[in-house]
């Protein structure tokens, strides 16, 4: 039986063992709806699963909308929407994530992980640090992309690995500017908010999960609302473009030590921009 639990469908629910059709029309619609995104995607004109209509944004050298990868009709990836967010499950498999790991250890070496503070003054519950042509920082004097690591020293280059990623899900055309990298230890988490400090928003986010599971929360592109939860684990990856770069989302929690990848527990995010 496929774990529906993931995708916020409560386990009483998934747990009847009955016909999948029975099943699914008992469900609510929201869980009908992931459910068909999963059974029944919808192919975007580059042989991609699209976001929503035409949501997808990823582009190509001409601004066209031709994403890394995609030409020539290749197998597409199966995929969750969820208020246009694309989520590919198990992107990364164990030996993939092991290797991004090291990869990122070694950035940390560079430039270690600090904790920001917000411009009210107050700790974030997150540690991070960043790597390409810029970080992201924030302090008492705002929220900000910078050149250089709080401590001085340069940002590292982003990870081969990582810029593969990116050229596959996003875009071959123009590499990312920052990959801020973002540690959830025991006990942290990350409130609603907007991506919105980059100057082209046509350019879609891409992210990262590494590590414990953490519970995704997705908004609206206004505060309020109702919102919409899946857990992420281990090695899935989710595109935000289109209608989705702009909405409020966040992490409400993490399951600390449910994955074994870090052996002192823990979540890593990655998050791909093009800043300006």
């Amino acid at each position: 039986m496929r774990d529906l639990t993931r995708y916020g469908i409560p386990a009483p629910m998934v747990m009847v063992c009955i016909p999948p059709a029975l099943v699914l029309a008992a469900l609510p619609g929201v869980y009908r709806e992931r459910i068909r995104a999963l059974q029944a995607p919808q192919r975007d004109g580059f042989g991609r699963f699209a976001l929503k209509s035409d949501a997808w944004s990823g582009r190509g050298a001409n601004g066209s909308g031709t994403a890394g990868g995609t030409e020539g009709g290749g197998m597409a990836e199966p995929g969750i929407i969820l208020r246009g967010f694309r989520i590919l499950p198990g992107h990364l498999d164990r030996a993939a994530q092991t290797a991004l790991v090291e990869d990122l250890r070694a950035v940390l070496r560079v430039a270690p992980l600090f904790s920001p503070q917000t411009p009210y003054g107050r700790p974030m519950t997150v540690r991070m640090t960043s790597a390409g042509r810029y970080g992201w920082v924030s302090d008492r004097t705002g929220y900000r992309y910078a050149a250089r690591h709080p401590d001085g020293m340069a940002w590292p280059a982003i990870p081969d690995a990582v810029l593969a990623l990116w050229r596959a899900l996003v875009s071959d055309a123009r590499d990312p500017d920052c990959c801020l990298i973002n540690y959830y230890g025991e006990g942290a988490r990350m409130g609603l908010h907007q991506d919105r400090d980059e100057a082209d928003f046509s350019w879609p986010v891409l992210s990262v999960s590494l590590g414990d599971e953490g519970l995704l929360r997705i908004g609206n592109r206004t505060r309020g609302g109702k919102t919409e939860s899946i857990w992420l684990r281990s090695g899935d990856v989710v595109v935000m473009g289109g209608e989705a770069r702009l909405t409020y989302h966040g992490v409400d929690r993490i399951r600390f030590a449910s994955s074994t990848l870090l052996p002192q527990g823990g979540r890593i995010n990655l998050t791909l921009r093009v800043v300006d």
